[in-house]
């Protein structure tokens, strides 16, 4: 007899401020996937926009956390990461916006109330400019899809499909 498994409940969540140019890549990405892709039950993907703490209730019941967010690196603007675990809070100490440091908060306040993803994961980008401005740079803009991927990559790890719409 095969022990079952319990089910995984997985928010994707798209970060950032529409009218700050790159900073809207993660929004960006969460709404590609929605107009793209259907998910399972059990997978939700957000326009988290620049809610911060509103945020804590969706990680009330989640067991995996996907954000994609504009991330500073110090490397070329269009350069994509994937960080996870202990990288995690080192990657929010540098505030590149004004919804990251909402960002490091969530999370802090929502492990305080012992909700904490088992698992969480940053796909990001480096800006290239976070002026007052609508639209991404070219540089990003060249790595949308890139990050769609990741993002299906990354649930395709957890087991999780998506079927295009």
């Amino acid at each position: 007899m095969t022990a079952v498994q319990p089910q995984i409940s997985v928010l994707v969540l798209g970060i950032g401020n529409l009218v700050m140019s790159d900073d809207a890549v993660g929004v960006m990405v969460a709404q590609l996937l929605q107009q793209r892709y259907k998910f399972a039950d059990n997978v939700e993907i957000m326009d988290g926009g620049t809610l911060g703490l509103d945020l804590l209730p969706k990680l009330e019941n989640i067991s995996n956390l996907i954000m994609i967010d504009a991330v500073e690196t110090g490397k070329a603007a269009g350069t994509c990461v994937r960080l996870s675990g202990q990288e995690l809070p080192i990657a929010l100490q540098t505030k590149i916006s004004p919804h990251q440091m909402g960002l490091k908060d969530l999370l802090a306040v929502s492990e305080l109330m012992g909700h904490t993803p088992k698992e969480m994961v940053l796909i990001g980008v480096q800006p290239g400019s976070i002026e007052m401005e609508v639209g991404l740079t070219a540089e990003v803009e060249a790595q949308l899809e890139t990050l769609v991927s990741s993002v299906l990559a990354e649930l395709a790890h957890w087991g999780i499909e998506a079927t295009p719409a």
